[in-house]
């Protein structure tokens, strides 16, 4: 019987990575009840790790954008070389320049129910602490049949919302002063940049304008957003602004990084299967501070729950426009322009 381990080996070290690197060839067969794992792979560029005990090894597949959490979207998974058992426990740092150099983490992992398994198609069942469901992989051609896809075909948990494509931003309503009832408002420092609503999901990012223009390419230093917040898939409302040392702020054009380049997130839209624009705000601020949001180019700026004067003092002594009050129990009203939020001037 062939090694199913010999491509394995060969494309590794022992003596350079902490992978297991086992000398004996593998048993085929194995018991009923069949594990499975799922590695997060920060590597060259950030996928996730499929492998589902069989016949000994662990048959591995890369999935760029994770598994679908629901139905209606297929996902690449490449199919790799088969890996060893020991492999189900393994996490580390694969050293840079060795093969699959990078973090690799555990994600999750639990057991499979196998309902086919041939050459060109996979159907389990997967029972973990993370992951459950139904899942297809099938063989789609190209690369020495490399290339498969992975579908979720039964519904997602009950009360599960697919990401929205489209949530236009909410926008305040300019007023002279600050609310009468102050106590019942949070207060935010106003941030004059290109307004943008970020879609995150498996790793990757996706930037819309507050006209619904594609902008993620205009700011690739804010690719590493969705591989920081990994796997949680969110969306995200924000500013983009560049402030300088002096502390002038003014909007990021876009281009190559620079160290006054910054992505404010303020609000959040949906988050992990939710939707939580029905959420009032001061949940909604909470769920987002709860992400703890804060990168080289990317974090949460504070709010001021019933403090409106304190923050307008704020804001002038910071040299900004102004303020944004907002009620601490009103929705998220997409594509309005709402009294429930408020831009008071600091002249």
């Amino acid at each position: 019987m062939a090694d199913r381990l010999e491509e394995y080996r060969r494309k590794r070290d022992a003596a350079r990575t902490p992978e297991p690197v086992p000398e004996r060839a593998p048993e085929a067969g194995g018991p009923d009840g069949a594990r499975f794992v799922i590695q997060q792979h920060h590597a060259r560029s950030l996928h996730w790790d499929l492998r589902l005990e069989h016949d000994g090894v662990l048959a591995s597949w890369a999935v760029p954008r994770g598994l679908p959490r629901d139905t209606g979207r297929n996902h690449l998974a490449v199919h790799t070389e088969d890996h060893p058992m020991e492999y189900l426990d393994f996490s580390g740092e694969i050293p840079a320049g060795e093969y699959g150099g990078g973090r690799m983490t555990i994600h999750d992992r639990g057991t499979y129910r196998c309902e086919k398994w041939r050459n060109d198609e996979v159907i389990v069942t997967l029972d973990g602490e993370r992951t459950s469901g139904r899942y297809v992989l099938f063989a789609a051609g190209g690369r020495d049949g490399r290339d498969w896809m992975v579908r979720r075909t039964d519904p997602p948990p009950e009360g599960w919302e697919s990401m929205p494509e489209l949530v236009r931003p909410m926008h305040p309503t300019p007023a002279r002063k600050l609310p009468r009832d102050e106590e019942e408002w949070g207060y935010e420092l106003r941030w004059d940049g290109v307004r943008a609503v970020a879609y995150v999901s498996g790793g990757r990012l996706r930037l819309l304008s507050e006209t619904d223009e594609e902008i993620t390419g205009t700011y690739p230093w804010l690719r590493d957003l969705a591989e920081t917040l990994a796997p949680t898939e969110a969306v995200l409302d924000g500013v983009l602004v560049r402030i300088d040392k002096a502390g002038r702020v003014r909007p990021a054009r876009g281009g190559r990084a620079t160290a006054d380049a910054q992505f404010l997130l303020f609000d959040l839209l949906w988050l992990e299967g939710v939707t939580s624009v029905g959420l009032p705000y001061a949940q909604r601020r909470e769920l987002l501070d709860g992400l703890a949001l804060g990168g080289t180019h990317w974090q949460t700026p504070p709010w001021f729950p019933g403090t409106g004067a304190e923050s307008l003092r704020t804001a002038r002594q910071q040299g900004l426009p102004g303020v944004v009050a907002k009620r601490l129990d009103s929705a998220y009203e997409p594509g309005r322009r709402s009294r429930h939020w408020l831009s008071i001037d600091t002249s």
